[in-house]
């Protein structure tokens, strides 16, 4: 039994590791999208996933990155989608969060599915400067799950990863 659990852990640490592609300052695992590894028959590892949202371009990229550094690191692995229940950006961990603002990217307001987060708009703090005179550009930024900003004290410009 303890080798099942020294297996799934070894397997969790190199499948935490893999790098998003569209946010490469943060991991899978710092995202929430991948939601845990558990073991499959026959010494089989499953990574399970649960994409940002339905139409992620990045999705199959990022499932086949994910089977390619287990497969590496010698598991014999699959990967299984989990689309219930959705991801949401409170699955970000604290290190994500921490990750996005040092690279440039106001974090997500935390409580997705609060009535401001979805009906009202958000205040969004400027990574660089911190302050909340911001304004939004464009409800897209440089990919769909960010908006573009402005800070109006800095004039900066920044991506705010949309709650979802």
């Amino acid at each position: 039994m303890n080798e099942v659990v020294d297996q799934i852990q070894a397997a969790w640490a190199v499948a935490a590791m893999v790098p998003d592609p569209e946010l490469p300052c943060v991991t899978v695992a710092e995202l929430g999208i991948l939601r845990e590894v558990i073991a499959g028959e026959n010494g089989t590892v499953i990574a399970q996933v649960t994409p940002t949202y339905s139409g992620c371009p990045a999705v199959q990229f990022i499932e086949d990155a994910i089977l390619e550094a287990l497969t590496k690191a010698g598991f014999t692995a699959r990967i299984e989608r989990m689309i219930s229940p959705s991801w949401t950006t409170d699955w970000i961990s604290d290190a994500g969060l921490a990750k996005l603002k040092d690279s440039g990217i106001a974090p997500p307001v935390k409580g997705s599915n609060s009535k401001p987060a979805l009906f009202g708009e958000t205040v969004v703090s400027c990574p660089k400067c911190g302050s909340q005179t911001t304004e939004k550009i464009s409800e897209f930024g440089s990919t769909p799950c960010k908006a573009h900003y402005r800070c109006m004290a800095c004039l900066e410009p920044f991506d705010y990863f949309k709650c979802i």
